[in-house]
């Protein structure tokens, strides 16, 4: 259907009449021209057309407008005792005011007052999930959270921020417990990706069969069981933040090969898909193996090795920075008080003497077992030595040669499950006495009887 003019005329003035908002035009002395319904209800008027505005509307600065030519938008006035905001815009012709066009956005100001709290209940809950997305998706750990004053630790922290700063792949090594997964969080926090995804995979946790789907994705039906229209993968999920490969020294060789192709080229290639889809991520990689043997055993790709590690952190076993137990325990007891609710006034000297003559292959993970397995064993506040049970020593575990005598074994065995019988209990004697299937009088008397050998 074609508009002719008269009917876009009548179409304009039907528009006009049934708009929401108030309307009102006058000339540009003021007088009015059109008002619609919405604003002689507003007003309770009827005939006002031809009349001047300043008769009909209390505090109008319509003819103002008029004759100075300047708009006046978000203006408040005043009518009827309520304040309202209100436009008033010239409506010009070659150069000149021809008429002036005035509407009501808000016939009460607590109309705006209730829309600027909605908006910002709003704000409040975007900020909110936008905390959440970041606490669950971002690194959980700063460079000043790792916990370390030896040199050691003070040049790996100072060289960790420096590296931050570049988009460089890190491959970070060091023995399981040491800490390698904190210097990842610490890396993406300090990074420019930090307000992006961090995503961790442990390439040793996950099966072959599913790796390579949970790192670059799949597309519909690629495989039985596939979720209806696919799935994205960590590498994807992890877009323009930083994506932890952890136990890279685990992943089958395979998917070395792909996962050197989307270093190489930055693309992601989905499982059953044809398609490419590029990707802005930076990669760290972690590993307790010794890489180089690997790669002499066949196990790793020497040229996805050397295109992990740019950039290398080594991390250092506990056993060559014990200058850090006092830190270390002081950090870690403070963290078990939420989860076993129990408080250290005070460590006995030896305490330290036991610590300090241990060589820790579990590192700082090993520390926070032995710690909390002794809050559990502890009757008051204070942290003594016969709390602190640590295996024996590796020499004469792992040497046939040394024989003890059968007295001692026993009791090394026998002091070995009650104390296992108490973790596992909780630190109730009652039912550790129960998993051990002796009496609670039996119980207390070996407990009594070893407590008093470590005196």
């Amino acid at each position: 259907m074609e508009w002719n003019l008269q009917q876009m005329s009548k179409l304009l003035e039907v528009v006009f009449e049934n708009a929401h908002e108030p309307m009102i035009v006058t000339d540009k002395d003021g007088k009015i021209l059109l008002l619609n319904r919405s604003y002689r209800e507003f007003l309770n008027v009827q005939d006002v057309i031809g009349m001047p505005v300043t008769e009909v509307i209390e505090n109008t600065r319509m003819h103002i407008v008029g004759q100075e030519g300047v708009a006046e938008i978000a203006d408040i006035q005043q009518i009827k005792g309520q304040s309202m905001i209100a436009h008033r815009i010239p409506i010009m012709y070659e150069g000149k005011v021809l008429a002036v066009l005035g509407t009501v956005l808000f016939q009460d100001v607590k109309e705006l007052a209730s829309l600027a709290a909605m908006v910002d209940q709003l704000k409040d809950e975007l900020t909110y999930y936008k905390k959440e997305l970041r606490r669950r998706m971002g690194a959980t750990y700063h460079v000043d959270q790792i916990v370390g004053y030896s040199q050691k630790m003070q040049e790996l922290k100072q060289f960790s921020q420096k590296v931050a700063k570049s988009d460089s792949t890190v491959l970070i090594t060091g023995e399981s417990g040491t800490g390698k997964e904190l210097f990842a969080h610490a890396i993406h926090a300090e990074s420019k990706r930090k307000m992006g995804p961090f995503i961790r995979v442990n390439c040793a946790a996950i099966p072959d069969t599913l790796l390579e789907s949970e790192l670059f994705g799949y597309e519909e039906g690629a495989f039985t069981g596939a979720v209806r229209r696919g799935k994205k993968g960590k590498f994807e999920l992890a877009n323009h933040g930083t994506i932890l490969l952890d136990e890279i020294g685990d992943m089958p060789l395979p998917l070395q090969a792909k996962l050197l192709r989307v270093l190489q080229e930055k693309e992601v290639e989905k499982v059953g898909s044809v398609r490419t889809t590029p990707i802005d991520v930076r990669v760290i990689a972690s590993t307790n193996q010794d890489m180089l043997a690997s790669i002499k055993e066949g196990k790793f790709r020497a040229d996805l090795y050397y295109r992990l590690n740019v950039v290398s952190l080594s991390i250092p076993p506990l056993r060559e920075r014990l200058e850090d137990l006092p830190e270390l325990v002081s950090n870690l007891l403070t963290q078990l008080v939420e989860s076993t609710g129990v408080t250290v006034r005070s460590i006995d000297d030896d305490v330290w003497a036991v610590m300090r003559s241990y060589s820790w292959p579990g590192n700082v993970r090993e520390l926070r077992n032995v710690l909390e397995r002794a809050l559990h064993l502890m009757e008051d506040d204070v942290l003594k030595k016969e709390h602190i049970w640590l295996p024996a020593p590796s020499e004469e575990l792992s040497n046939p040669a040394v024989v003890r005598p059968l007295k001692e074994t026993l009791e090394q065995a026998e002091r070995d499950a009650l104390l296992h019988a108490m973790k596992e209990a909780g630190g109730n004697k009652q039912e550790a006495a129960k998993l051990l299937r002796i009496s609670k009088s039996t119980f207390y008397e070996k407990w009594e009887k070893y407590r008093l050998e470590k005196h």
